[in-house]
């Protein structure tokens, strides 16, 4: 993902866009096609000369065109010819984001396939959901794994239109208006590219759809986000049901051996207020004056490339994460535990509910006793035999239906074949 920000891949880019204009002239019989061919042999990309040149003329393009005249001799009159700088720069960049978005989808597909390998791993380990961080009702470890890879698989779906949206490029001139330039060169030129004619240029392809794909960027890094602060949550000492991967000789803390801490996912997490803050960049990017000014330039030559590279990363931290994660279901059992059973108090309430009681006669009843569960650090279903409110409803075979784990988890495999089933066909 570096390579695709690097100098020499955006002057090369830059000499792209050049070489195909070339090309488009002389196939409506513009320039001769000696010169294009003479050009295309004979141009090479010359960072260091390019940079030179540009600390004399405090301009890039120019810069950029005058390091190829020097290579190209009296062809050179040809290069650049009709087109203004922002034709060149701007279509150049989209076929970088184009090459960015690649690099991204492809981490983004890797990201979901080892969530979801993990996911089966864990399609039937059972541990407590925490609504609000406090204990809600039994889910499975594995459940929530495809809730992260099926969140991603959204991200990708928003992220392949979000680089499409930008995959265009213009060769209309100063203003837009192919005043020094023709539209059927712009047809030629982008077809080669592989890019789509911005509609309505200005001077500029309008930064909505930047913004659009900074906007997805963050909202792809928010996912992840969301997945390690679950991970981060799972570390904390008085849960430890998950952990990211401690290798042998790693050390946590300077002062507490003892320490192994989630630092990847912190990582992750903050990362992702880096893309969000990037995101509002690119909306500040959109209104620019008239037909354009290049306020949005030297912003978007740090958020773009910023935001690419930093979600690449966090993707490749992600499958590492995802890849390698501990998991204690032993832990994730006892933790389910810990509340006594109150977990099961949603399945008391409706059972009572079905014998006949009121539903408010039922929630009083349900909570009395879930209440002093906690506060006696005594088992819920003992209370509930003990109460003649309750036990003149349930009897021991209806307790017994209520405090049964599988029910809360009969319909994970539901869950699980519906998902796999739509990404089948997602993929035909």
């Amino acid at each position: 993902m570096g390579a695709v920000w690097s100098d020499e891949r955006r002057f090369q880019r830059w000499l792209d866009v050049e070489i195909a204009a070339m090309e488009a002239w002389a196939e409506i019989g513009v320039i001769p096609a000696d010169a294009v061919s003479a050009v295309a042999a004979a141009a090479r990309v010359d960072v260091e000369r390019i940079l030179e040149i540009e600390r004399r003329t405090h301009h890039d393009v120019l810069a950029f065109t005058e390091s190829v005249a020097e290579q190209v001799g009296e062809h050179a009159r040809w290069f650049h010819y009709g087109l203004t700088s922002s034709d060149v720069v701007d279509t150049a960049l989209a076929l970088q984001l184009r090459d960015a978005g690649e690099l991204v989808l492809a981490g983004l597909a890797t990201a979901e396939r080892a969530l979801m390998v993990r996911a089966e791993e864990f399609r039937r380990t059972p541990m407590i959901g925490r609504t609000h961080g406090v204990h809600a009702e039994p889910t499975t470890f594995g459940l929530v794994l495809l809730g992260f890879a099926v969140e991603i698989r959204r991200q990708r779906r928003r992220l392949t239109d979000a680089f499409a949206d930008v995959c265009v490029g213009k060769l209309s001139g100063a203003v837009g208006t192919y005043a020094n330039a023709d539209p059927r060169v712009e047809a030629i030129a982008l077809e080669r590219l592989g890019l789509e004619p911005e509609e309505v240029a200005t001077q500029v392809v309008p930064r909505d759809r930047h913004a659009r794909l900074l906007s997805a960027l963050a909202e792809a890094g928010s996912s992840l986000d969301r997945f390690a602060t679950e991970i981060r949550h799972l570390q904390r000492t008085e849960v430890r049901e998950a952990f990211e991967p401690f290798a042998a000789g790693q050390k946590g803390s300077s002062a507490m051996p003892h320490k192994q801490n989630p630092i990847v996912p912190e990582r992750i997490s903050g990362l992702a207020r880096v893309l969000r803050g990037n995101a509002v960049v690119g909306m500040e990017n959109v209104a620019l004056w008239h037909e354009r000014d290049i306020s949005h330039s030297s912003a978007e030559r740090v958020v773009l490339p910023d935001s690419t590279i930093l979600l690449d990363y966090m993707i490749d931290r992600v499958v590492w994460l995802a890849e390698g994660l501990v998991a204690d279901p032993e832990r994730m059992r006892r933790n389910m535990d810990a509340s006594h059973g109150l977990v099961y108090s949603g399945r008391a309430l409706l059972a009572l509910v079905e014998a006949g009681a009121p539903r408010e006669r039922a929630y009083e009843i349900v909570q009395r006793n879930a209440l002093g569960s906690w506060d006696e650090e005594i088992a819920f279903r003992g209370l509930l035999e003990a109460d003649p409110d309750a036990s003149a409803l349930l009897d021991a075979a209806a307790l017994d239906r209520v405090f049964d784990l599988d029910s809360f988890l009969r319909n994970v495999d539901l869950i699980f074949e519906r998902t796999l089933d739509a990404m089948e066909v997602e993929r035909v």
